[in-house]
């Protein structure tokens, strides 16, 4: 098997072109550098390279010991570099990306804290309506509801996040409450829009059976806090996440309906590009986010509920 070194030699080999500029690369003479490609392709038992008097050219052999080289030295050095930032302190600019929503009532009070323990960090927060493409924006962390279907970027749950139905006690008291999904033909629902339909797909599940609910309502808007400051007015019932609503079910302003069934999971990730798996500053900054929301999962929570 070839070493490292004899890898890092043929590499640098066919980049330079010659034996001679080869040799001073790696400070050994001329003589010892040709001694150096002839042990290893009598190890090998192929020739690597046809020697001319201008130039070097790679045998098919040599052509695939190239490749395949490169390939280990990328992936050597990439994990040298990985256990070296274990240990590094976390250095540098840090940009993340989150939705409008969440980022304003969660992100950003969870990076000033990040930023008061972290002082040598330039943290940049990119607040969007939609989530940004990672590589295209250079974005280190996204957070995002969900896990990702990419297989080009690491996810890593944050906190737990159930969507629930909710509805203010005086509209609940004016139209009734609903007992199962299919009620809701009957109550105004307001529609988180995602594209041009004027109506909502909410999926419900009990036990292993399950319905998807086509609401309407008169009032709907691409903005989830719109939205649900229109339900605190009372105008009619929705579905959104816990950590939104969390809030106004404390104080009374919002009340659970359909709590026996259950909706697709909004849970809270972090993700980000496989090249930056365990950099330091990613790492740390997932790591705070993990602990920051565990704190506030315990101390938000209703008191009917575990989440």
């Amino acid at each position: 098997m070839s070493a490292p070194s004899d890898l890092a030699f043929f590499s640098t080999l066919v980049k330079n072109g010659s034996l001679s500029a080869t040799a001073r690369d790696f400070d050994v003479t001329p003589s010892a550098a040709s001694k150096w490609l002839s042990q290893l392709e009598q190890r090998l038992g192929v020739r690597l390279i046809n020697r001319t008097t201008r130039r070097i050219a790679l045998t098919s052999e040599g052509e695939v010991y190239l490749a395949e080289g490169r390939r280990i030295l990328a992936e050597l050095d990439e994990l040298e570099q990985t256990v070296a930032s274990t240990r590094a302190a976390p250095k540098g600019l840090l940009k993340v990306n989150a939705t409008l929503g969440f980022g304003r009532s969660y992100i950003a009070p969870a990076i000033s804290r990040f930023a008061r323990e972290y002082p040598d960090l330039e943290v940049q927060l990119l607040l969007t309506d939609r989530p940004l493409n990672l590589a295209e924006e250079a974005i280190d962390v996204g957070i995002r509801f969900g896990e990702p279907p990419d297989s080009r970027v690491v996810a890593r749950k944050i906190a737990n996040n159930r969507r629930r139905i909710f509805a203010a006690p005086t509209y609940l008291k004016a139209h009734g409450r609903p007992q199962v999904p299919n009620d809701l033909a009957q109550h105004n629902c307001l529609v988180l829009r995602q594209d041009n339909t004027a109506y909502g797909l909410w999926r419900f599940s009990k036990g292993r059976q399950s319905q998807t609910v086509k609401v309407r309502g008169t009032m709907s808007s691409n903005d989830g806090e719109v939205v649900l400051n229109w339900a605190l007015d009372g105008h009619g019932i929705l579905m959104r996440a816990e950590w939104d609503a969390a809030r106004f079910l404390r104080n009374g302003r919002l009340e659970a309906v359909l709590e026996e069934f259950e909706l697709p999971t909004a849970d809270i990730y972090a993700i980000y590009p496989q090249k930056h798996n365990l950099a330091a500053k990613v790492r740390v900054f997932i790591d705070f986010l993990i602990q920051h929301f565990h704190g506030s999962t315990r101390k938000n929570a209703p008191k009917s509920k575990q989440w």
